[in-house]
């Protein structure tokens, strides 16, 4: 299986984000990469860099506004007195509106959904080459490749149209959804990842073009909490064209497989000619946030069932953090999905 990363996005390398209150250590370290590069080579995967398309496939998804704001906002912050090596925000608007502050605090409130997206000089380039790595992934699709990996790092689900939250900041896995349908297919994104997608869901919300399907943990008491709930389904056009299937907590193995048949059966009913799996690895029950507890034996039925939609799948890393069996848990669903 093709697969892509650039070594530039080691550079986003981030120290903290709130956690119950306090300043902790951010979990979405580089270190990941390191560990889901190896775990990727060991299911087969042939790694190559992305090619440079440019702002236009990004801005396709994130507003210019917002992306002004990323590229410039680090060096800004450094010009506050007593600035911190970080940007994390401290207030945020009760009501998103036409009202748009002109310093550098107000604009990270405005576009920094939380305190887990902390932005330091390396992030923009990070974030820039995640998403190209995601567009040259789905070039490969495009261009009739039956299945590429691409790790992205930083992830992206949790990214808005210019929101950035929960250690995104680009939307990948919308990247590449929104250039396969330029290109004339007809995506569906399947997040699997264990927190709800809630920056996709809002990026497509409206529209009918794109089919949007998360499997995740309840988030009546999880993470992303406002958005991820059964209910939602769409609005405008796109009624009817959004999925939530939340789970327990504790959700295992053949739990989350059944829920996913429900997710599959929806992607099938959309008529997809090409599949987004947001690759989430945090459903494992070893992970740090403890939502889950899929094994690794059963990412391996994750990757079958998924080989089952007979599409074009491209795999677009997401959450899934350091722990012993992390490398060996994508290694086990695309083994899974290559084998069926």
């Amino acid at each position: 299986m093709k697969a892509i990363f650039d070594e530039r996005q080691w550079k986003h390398d981030p120290k903290h984000f709130l956690l119950n209150g306090k300043l902790s250590p951010n979990p979405e370290q580089p270190e990941r990469i390191k560990v889901l590069h190896a775990g990727a080579q060991a299911a087969g995967c042939d790694f190559e860099a992305p090619k440079d398309a440019g702002l236009g496939p990004i801005a396709a998804i994130h507003s210019p506004e917002y992306l002004s704001f990323l590229q410039t906002i680090y060096d800004r912050w450094q010009k506050i007195d007593g600035a911190g090596d970080e940007v994390i925000p401290k207030i945020h608007p009760a009501n998103r509106s036409d009202s748009y502050p002109e310093s550098a605090e107000g604009q990270s409130g405005f576009h920094q959904v939380d305190g887990s997206c902390p932005i330091a000089s390396g992030t923009w380039e990070a974030a820039y080459w995640s998403a190209q790595s995601a567009v040259t992934g789905a070039d490969a699709m495009l261009g009739g490749a039956r299945a590429a990996y691409v790790l992205s790092r930083p992830p992206g689900h949790h990214a808005f149209g210019d929101l950035a939250g929960g250690f995104c900041f680009l939307n990948n896995s919308a990247i590449a959804a929104e250039r396969l349908r330029l290109g004339g297919m007809r995506p569906a994104i399947l997040d699997i990842d264990v927190h709800h997608g809630n920056g996709t869901q809002g990026i497509f919300y409206e529209r009918n073009d794109v089919l949007t399907v998360s499997t995740h943990a309840d988030p009546a008491r999880f993470y992303p909490f406002f958005w991820g709930h059964a209910h939602e389904r769409g609005a405008g056009a796109g009624m009817g064209y959004n999925l939530n299937i939340p789970l327990a907590r504790g959700t295992n193995d053949d739990e989350f497989l059944a829920a996913l048949e429900t997710a599959l059966t929806r992607v099938r009913a959309f008529g997809a000619d090409v599949v987004v799996i947001a690759l989430g690895l945090d459903t494992y029950i070893g992970d740090p946030f403890k939502g889950f507890a899929v094994t690794t034996p059963g990412f391996a039925r994750i990757g079958a069932a998924l080989a089952e939609l007979n599409l074009p799948t491209l795999f677009v890393q997401e959450g899934g953090y350091l722990c012993d069996e992390l490398g060996h848990n994508l290694t086990s669903i695309l083994n899974g999905f290559q084998n069926k």
